[in-house]
């Protein structure tokens, strides 16, 4: 192993130094068994740990000293009071470095409290907002005043003289002391600490403190607040004229590399032949930078080069070798992750595709077709919960309600989730199905292996109970027989059409990875049936992913429409999954 991969493999397995750091998966067994391997030189290894060990003991030190100031609340309070109140630029700097070293050290308690008196105690004056806007109120309007209708016709407005330019002058006067009065005192801070050194990043971690803790329930007013004004300003000093866009390859530094295997979030990085094949001939990895944040990528996209858009994350991970990068004609993005949980909200990913697309298009004309091969995270939630409040209505239905209570709330409630054919198809093949299994595991003594919800899922009083009792089996029997794969295709893959198509919150797609890529100008294209077989893939979606197409001819358009209306383009043959529903589409505010 060479040195990049061994400091990849180190960093990674590092556990971090503060609360608000995201944990960094180790890599799999095969990594770790590299680094034990005889090509691993085992005192460097040695002493580096030392030296890490040293480090940490004298950042220990450092804050929980007995002696040392910076241990105190008190001590972190007061220096975040100076770094919003202080004038002398010649110390702030180092007003600043302490009050974001002070943070750092504090325990999510005592930031949860200083967060709390940020909100609160550096918001904005309403006392003297009000009394502002009661004198400007109160202004009267000079005779002379500019008129609109004088501007539209363009007639010159009137004037009368000194009189009327002194009364303009209060206006003025009033609304630039009020717009200076209407910024919250907090975004002082906010202002100095992104022009200091490591700000910005420091900046995205207060974020993701104040996130985590409206998380928690604490729905605060003011803390809200924050959190918006903050995200506004993020968003501001992030705009992509600010962003790099870097195409990550093997030459990189390992620390940006290991930041790659720690923060992919959809497809996790198993081993560094992966992370290199990930990067290597066939593929590419695109990310944005921030010159303030150098190093580490806010957000980073897979790409893979293929003949055709694929139908199943196999292909696109394992496949090898990849062919000629001259023979392909479709760019496949499938994996999109964010660095920087400080940053939700705050959407990246849509200048990213844009920019990617622009790029890959210039340096290789032959590729005709951008789609991407993307999870469905929020699906199979979605249809546990109708299954089980189907179940749970005909178990009500069916107790000691009276008949015509139970006749008024079926109506009103009862929704038919499977067709009659399928419904008849589960009921029958899961009897079936059931013996099979059972002859089979009593044959050589193994009874004890089949899962009780297998065991039991023939017993279920109707289709969706048979569904469920299927699909919430945590050994995932059911993708290991043939027949009950092609039995539960079509209702999934219509169910599957319907959540993507047809379920809206606020009147846009429920899934938040269709939101995203609708909102970005794609269209859904098709469906691809056990396409991701990971436990993963199989919680989230039962195996079943998506590819979005983005039209080059068309992205603004389909933009623009999703943005207005909530319409979603999509293919013929997606369409006719879901086509006797169009009726009853749901809509979930």
């Amino acid at each position: 192993m060479n040195k990049k991969g061994l400091a990849i493999l180190m960093r990674t397995r590092m556990k971090p130094t503060t609360p608000s750091e995201r944990s960094l998966s180790p890599v799999s067994n095969e990594a770790n068994n590299l680094a034990s391997s005889s090509e691993v030189n085992q005192s460097d290894v040695s002493i580096a740990r030392l030296a890490r060990d040293e480090k940490d003991k004298i950042y220990s030190q450092k804050f929980h000293s007995p002696g040392n100031t910076y241990r105190g609340f008190e001590f972190v309070r007061e220096t975040m009071h100076s770094a919003i109140s202080m004038n002398k630029t010649e110390v702030l700097d180092n007003v600043l470095k302490n009050f974001s070293e002070g943070y750092s050290s504090l325990s999510h308690e005592d930031r949860h409290k200083l967060l709390l008196i940020l909100a609160k105690e550096y918001d904005l004056n309403r006392t003297q907002i009000r009394e502002m806007m009661k004198q400007y109120l109160g202004l009267e309007l000079p005779s002379g005043a500019l008129d609109l209708n004088h501007i539209v016709s363009g007639k010159k407005a009137q004037s009368s003289g000194t009189e009327d330019e002194g009364s303009l002058s209060s206006f003025y006067r009033t609304e630039r002391n009020l717009r200076h009065a209407l910024k919250p005192t907090y975004e002082v801070l906010f202002e100095r600490l992104n022009t200091h050194p490591g700000g910005l990043k420091f900046l995205s971690i207060i974020r993701a403190d104040i996130l985590s803790i409206l998380a928690i329930g604490d729905n605060i007013a003011s803390l809200r607040a924050l959190d918006s004004y903050l995200k506004e300003k993020l968003i501001t000093w992030l705009s992509p004229a600010a962003l790099e866009l870097h195409h990550i390859t093997w030459d990189d530094s390992a620390s940006l590399l290991e930041k790659i295997v720690a923060y992919e979030a959809v497809h996790p990085i198993s081993s560094l032949t992966d992370l290199k094949r990930r990067l290597g001939v066939g593929r590419r990895c695109f990310g944005y930078l921030h010159p303030a944040i150098p190093g580490e990528p806010l957000i980073f996209i897979e790409v893979a080069l293929l003949k055709n858009v694929a139908q199943t994350i196999q292909e696109v991970l394992w496949d090898d070798p990849p062919i000629p990068e001259c023979e392909s004609t479709c760019a496949l993005f499938y994996s999109i992750s964010s660095t920087q949980p400080g940053l939700a909200g705050i959407n990246l990913g849509k200048f990213l595709i844009k920019r990617v697309i622009k790029l890959v298009k210039r340096d290789m004309p032959h590729i005709s077709t951008f789609a991407t091969l993307s999870p469905i995270p929020g699906f199979m939630q979605w249809l546990l919960s109708k299954l089980a409040s189907q179940s749970k209505l005909r178990e009500t239905e069916t107790g000691a309600m009276s008949h015509s209570s139970a006749e008024s709330f079926g109506s009103t409630f009862r929704e038919n989730i499977l067709e009659p054919e399928e419904e008849r198809a589960l009921l029958d093949s899961s009897v079936m199905v059931f013996k099979k299994l059972l002859r089979k595991f009593v044959s050589i003594h193994q009874l004890h292996l089949l899962n009780s919800s297998v065991r039991e899922f023939a017993a279920g009083a109707s289709g969706m109970e048979v569904m469920w009792n299927l699909l919430t089996d945590t050994s995932f029997g059911w993708i290991n027989s043939a027949r009950l794969l092609s039995m539960l295709k079509p209702p999934l893959m219509r169910l599957c059409a319907r959540y993507l198509l047809q379920e809206k919150k606020r009147g846009k797609a429920l899934d938040s990875v269709a939101n995203f890529h609708l909102q970005n100008g794609a269209m859904v294209e098709r469906l691809n049936w056990m396409a991701d077989r990971s436990e993963k893939g199989l919680l989230q979606s039962g195996g079943i992913m998506v590819n979005y197409v983005y039209r080059l001819d068309n992205i603004e358009e389909y933009a623009q429409s999703y943005f207005s209306s909530g319409h979603i383009h999509t293919s013929a043959d997606l369409c006719c999954y879901v086509e006797p529903l169009e009726e009853n589409e749901t809509t979930k505010d």
